[in-house]
């Protein structure tokens, strides 16, 4: 039997099935997950539906990236950067936006930020110069920072560029750190629960 036009093998329609491979393509979520999104979504859609289309509209309209750390926020310089109670001796030094809001989400790091935008990986072609490295380098050499924290992730390419970093900062004289106990090898600081993280934070030791 053919099937009714404009609905599809799944028996949705072209315009739900799109929507549910928009979600699809979401981190975490995959094709089940996001089929179950959207069936809530419709049932929802008179609650749920408005909200959701305004915040995805002011989210589209105000998201910048800080011109000063490489956080994602709807300010420039972001909340953290703007914050004076922040320790402005203190810099955190991770791959992704992901891992700022991980490490600020446990409470226990109390300095600023800077975001790379990625790891150094010859296997995918990145170098340094692919990397927000030369920003680092000028907040550093500004003076004024007295220890940095190198908080890449657990994997090959996270300590190797937290080594190729640790060999550009130390000509500065800053005390360089990284984190320590708690984080598995391989695992993702986005992925790690608060305990997890707040005990790197606290065993973080001297590099080199």
């Amino acid at each position: 039997m053919p099937l009714v036009e404009g609905v599809t093998a799944l028996g949705m329609s072209k315009e739900i099935e799109q929507l549910s491979g928009a979600l699809a393509r979401l981190p975490g979520l995959g094709p089940r997950s996001a089929r179950r999104a959207v069936l809530w979504l419709v049932k929802n859609r008179e609650s749920a539906l408005p909200n959701l289309l305004e915040a995805l509209a002011i989210v589209s309209e105000t998201l910048v990236e800080c011109q000063v750390c490489g956080n994602v926020d709807t300010t420039d310089p972001c909340h953290i950067c703007a914050d004076p109670r922040r320790d402005q001796k203190s810099l955190c030094v991770v791959e992704d936006v992901a891992d700022v809001w991980a490490l600020d989400r446990a409470r226990l790091f109390q300095g600023r930020y800077h975001v790379l935008g990625g790891r150094l990986s010859a296997l995918d072609g990145v170098g340094p110069e692919d990397l927000n490295i030369a920003r680092l380098m000028e907040r550093v050499g500004e003076g004024g920072i007295d220890e940095v924290v190198l908080a890449m992730n657990a994997t090959l390419e996270g300590q190797t560029t937290a080594h190729y970093l640790a060999e550009r900062i130390d000509p500065l004289g800053v005390r360089i750190t990284q984190l320590a106990h708690g984080l598995p090898v391989g695992g993702e600081l986005d992925y790690l629960d608060e305990g997890t993280l707040a005990q790197a934070i606290r065993a973080r030791r001297p590099v080199g």
